[in-house]
């Protein structure tokens, strides 16, 4: 018990004798890694970043993708203008199951329903 006490006296001053030693140890500039980071900064200033690399090849690339895409979907509804009216497609059993209505609207309609796209007549079966 005495120990213990003794022991928990002298903590804070024998802490406190590590912490200065590492500190020392930390703060001294002759360190191998510390001239490197200082390196890695020096070197980093004198790069001119991303504001050449961003106007010279980001932009004009998100500019052909995106007209490449607004094409790709334009022709996508142009196959669509050529197929029957959803009417007159066949409607295959396992589509647009329904074991019990949905809570929202007429009860057919899932949310993520397409008027232009989904079609579902429910006494229509194949």
């Amino acid at each position: 018990m005495v120990l213990q006490r003794q022991l928990a006296r002298a903590a804070p001053r024998y802490t406190a004798q590590l912490r200065a030693t590492a500190q020392r140890r930390l703060a001294s500039t002759d360190n191998a890694f510390i001239r490197e980071r200082q390196h890695a900064k020096e070197h980093a200033a004198g790069t001119t970043g991303w504001d050449g690399q961003k106007n010279s090849g980001c932009i004009p690339a998100l500019a052909i993708a995106s007209w490449n895409a607004y094409r790709l979907w334009n022709e996508h509804w142009e196959h669509w203008s050529h197929l029957p009216p959803l009417e007159e497609r066949t409607e295959y059993p396992y589509q647009n199951i329904r074991t019990k209505n949905f809570a929202w609207g007429d009860g057919d309609k899932t949310v993520f329903w397409n008027d232009k796209v989904n079609y579902h007549n429910k006494d229509k079966t194949t």
